[in-house]
């Protein structure tokens, strides 16, 4: 299944570049609020706060917006960016959820944990559950963008979905947080172009729509042991659809 997840994600990943790459602009764009103009307002700290505050919460509504977009590439489709623009308004309330949790987290990391772990007695103790709970969080909530997309729109819901998955699919959830590390590397080799932000939705969207595969197997037998699921038989119509490419392809589609 590992082995599809990843074929399909590069197929999608080529076949859409340029419109990954815009999705990846926007992005950058977005960013510059918070990283640029905290350090411009520093001669007012409430309002560089503010700016800083604003500017994360913009950019998770903004992945948030994206993520429906590439949920079309998943799904054998395309976006245009109309779609990206309608898709703002759905993507507000989850995408504010998403940068609370964010800001929460970055809190945590920055103030909380060193302030306990200056402690000289039990402060390291509390530090390291705190270190772990937020990891844990961390590796649950990859995947909320995708599951806001594609199990429940609302907040709630939607990250009780994504601690049911992770919990369900340990082993799993932690390799997508491995690659998508790993890809960080190749897209500063790309200038941050490719994969991005954008390729990184897409190959969690992708993993979570083929993940979801078992789930409903699993309705039609629920007598089965739920470690050993066909998934040959399940991507059946998948890799019919993916189809095969050779590195000649990859380059010449139209000499295949």
């Amino acid at each position: 299944m590992i082995g599809f997840l990843l074929k399909k994600t590069l197929y999608d990943l080529w076949d859409n570049l340029p419109r990954l790459v815009l999705l990846n602009l926007g992005f950058y764009a977005s960013a510059a609020a918070p990283l640029l103009l905290p350090g411009a307002l520093d001669f007012f700290p409430p309002l560089a706060w503010a700016a800083l505050v604003l500017g994360v919460l913009w950019c998770c509504v903004y992945l948030a917006a994206a993520a429906r977009c590439v949920r079309n590439i998943s799904d054998y489709g395309i976006f245009g960016f109309g779609d990206f623009f309608r898709g703002l308004k759905a993507a507000l309330p989850s995408g504010l959820v998403l940068g609370i949790l964010v800001i929460i987290a970055l809190f945590i990391i920055t103030v909380v944990i060193p302030f306990y772990g200056s402690w000289e007695s039990g402060g390291v103790f509390i530090a390291a559950a705190l270190f772990w709970s937020v990891a844990a969080g961390i590796i649950a909530f990859q995947f909320y963008p995708a599951s806001g997309v594609r199990l429940d729109r609302k907040a709630l819901p939607a990250i009780k979905r994504c601690f049911f998955f992770f919990l369900d699919n340990t082993p799993f959830c932690v390799f997508c947080l491995v690659f998508a590390a790993l890809l960080l590397p190749l897209s500063v080799l790309a200038g941050f172009l490719v994969p991005g932000p954008a390729g990184m939705l897409l190959f969690h969207d992708e993993a979570l729509r083929l993940r979801l595969l078992k789930y409903d197997w699993l309705e039609e037998n629920p007598s089965a042991k739920r470690s050993r699921i066909p998934w040959d038989a399940l991507l059946i119509d998948e890799r019919e659809k993916t189809g095969h490419r050779t590195l000649k392809g990859f380059i010449f589609p139209w000499k295949e």
